[in-house]
Formats: structure tokens, sequence, C-alpha cells
């Protein structure tokens, strides 16, 4: 692997920033761009700086460490704010909305159907076809009171 790493030459760090890079545009989550803005600071450093493999691996690693801890402490106090905060959390977007239910809720459980979908309701004993307000939501539970 050195003598590969070695034939791409100060190219290395650059091909593992774009690599890096089209991860994170591949796998969810903001990771991988802190890894290729490290990559890419030790090639950036490699063209000024000649420095030997291991300790490139060890900029690159002590670098990876900082960015991803600082990252982590900014968003901990800056966090992301979406304009859709209930996307992939469909659930607690029927909290307060009324709906009848299809089948009767008995020993806490019954099910909703909303849209094209049937939801597992829990809450006091109803009869199917009473309507019911969602008031939370546990477990991919509905939670629901009589109306």
């Amino acid at each position: 692997m050195g003598a590969f790493l070695a034939d791409l030459g100060d190219w290395t760090w650059w091909i593992v920033a774009v690599v890096l890079g089209i991860l994170e545009l591949l796998v969810p989550g903001i990771f991988f761009i802190w890894l290729a803005a490290a990559a890419a600071i030790v090639g950036s450093v490699l063209l000024v700086v000649d420095i030997p493999l291991t300790g490139q691996i060890a900029l690159f690693a002590t670098l990876s460490l900082v960015a991803v801890w600082m990252s982590r402490r900014w968003l901990g106090r800056h966090p992301i704010v979406s304009d859709h905060p209930m996307l992939n959390q469909r659930a607690l977007s029927y909290v307060g909305q009324s709906f009848m239910l299809e089948q009767a809720i008995v020993n806490g459980r019954g099910k909703l159907k909303i849209g094209d979908s049937l939801w597992l309701a829990s809450g006091p004993e109803l009869p199917a076809g009473a309507s019911v307000r969602v008031t939370g939501e546990s477990d991919g539970v509905l939670l629901v009171e009589a109306i």
C-alpha cells in the first residue's frame, strides 16, 4: 500500500479528499466532509513541506480528530434548524389532528386509517368509527383520546 501511495506522489491526499467528499454526498450525515477537509489540509501542507508518509498519516489522523471534535462541539451549540422539522417523523406530524378509528381500541390497542396506511393506536376503549384526536406518539404507536 505504501508503494501505491508513493506512486501517486503529491496527489495522494487530494485524491483521498475527493473520494471522502464523494462519500459525504452518498452517505447521509455530516461526517466525511471533516475527513475530506483534513485530507485537503495535508495535501496543502505537502505543497510547502516534505513530510514522510508516517508523518502524513499522523497529521491526517490528528486533523481528522480535531475537525470531528470541533464540528460536534459547534453543532452542539448551533443545531441545524430545518424548515421541515417533522420530516422523517411522520407520526408526530399527526399530533393534534382528528381521525376515525378503523378498528376498535380493545385492551388499549386499535388501528387508525390515515390516508392509505393503517397506524397502531393506543388509548381508552373505543368502538370502530369513533372520532379520536392524536395526542402523541410512542415507538411508532399513535396515542389518541376520544373527541
